[in-house]
């Protein structure tokens, strides 16, 4: 037998392979990579998209918590299991900004993007009597001197940060905590003078008047904080976030990858998740696959600008 027609019979025992799965699909139990730990916002909401989307696809999904490396140990995982629709990952900024930095293998080429789930600008946050009311105040006295503003800081590097500094021509003293449940506590404590952390992270805070928002930074403003302007607003051109969503292996057959983005579709707007998201003051941005690996391609170039 020749190898081209050997080839021939491997590529198409594939085709029918990857047919078959799709037929059926799904026939058992799914497993869902959430790549930080339990009790998280990124576990929370996969964890509650998963129990939405369970009875839509008529199986379970288990969540599986792979963490170390901020996220890259289980988003290396989950594109490295077999392609069949069964393991899927919860995908996060990370994908896009830990590749160029050397810290991860795999980037969100090796995965299949199915759906966007969630998309929240930072927010710029002083305590409740802070002198800073603008963030031009806090711009200001940054360009006093480099290093005269502290900033709390929820992760190294920390892209909200950079993207300011760059556009202002500004450096603060960025001062590391883990995440943004010891930096807003550092900026209460006056230990520094700001933070920058999405808006479900500090809602508490800011509805209870201990914190102080200087801006949001998005293109326009979010429904959970109406009365805070955007850093455009204010003559700032920043805007910055952070992103969630669900990918699986890049070679998932895209009838399957179809089930599941209609299955997801479906979950985000159940009234259980659509309750779970606006509680916890996170934005539901569905974006479909197409719309999402164009997003991710392009906020790619964006940290890669701020990176390199």
């Amino acid at each position: 037998m020749s190898k081209l027609l050997k080839s021939l019979l491997v590529a198409a025992g594939i085709m029918v392979s990857a047919t078959a799965v799709a037929a059926d699909y799904p026939s058992k139990n799914i497993r869902l990579v959430v790549p930080f730990g339990a009790g998280g916002g990124t576990d929370a909401v996969g964890r509650t998209l998963a129990n939405s989307a369970k009875d839509i696809l008529g199986q379970n999904i288990a969540v599986m918590n792979r963490t170390g490396g901020a996220g890259a140990v289980g988003m290396s995982f989950g594109a490295q299991q077999r392609p069949d629709g069964y393991t899927l990952t919860v995908v996060t900024r990370e994908i896009a900004s830990l590749p160029q930095m050397g810290l991860m293998q795999h980037d969100a080429s090796d995965f299949k993007l199915i759906r966007m789930v969630n998309l929240d600008p930072a927010v710029v946050l002083v305590s409740a009597d802070s002198p800073y009311n603008t963030i031009n105040d806090l711009i200001a006295e940054a360009k006093k001197g480099d290093g005269v503003v502290k900033f709390a800081s929820t992760a190294a590097p920390n892209f909200y940060l950079m993207a300011l500094e760059k556009d202002q021509g500004i450096k603060l003293n960025a001062i590391p905590y883990n995440g943004a449940s010891e930096a807003i506590p550092a900026v209460l404590g006056k230990h520094t003078d700001v933070t920058m952390v999405t808006p479900g992270e500090a809602i508490a805070q800011l509805r209870s008047g201990q914190l102080k928002a200087l801006g949001v930074m998005s293109e326009e403003r979010i429904a959970f904080l109406p009365e805070v302007p955007t850093l455009k607003e204010q003559g700032v051109d920043v805007v910055t976030g952070t992103w969630r969503g669900i990918g699986a292996p890049k070679n998932t057959p895209d009838a399957v990858i179809e089930t599941l983005g209609k299955a997801f579709d479906q979950a985000m707007a159940s009234p259980e998740f659509k309750e779970f998201m606006k509680k916890g003051a996170m934005t539901i941005h569905n974006m479909n696959a197409e719309e999402f690996t164009s997003f991710v391609e392009q906020d790619t170039k964006n940290l890669g600008a701020l990176i390199n």
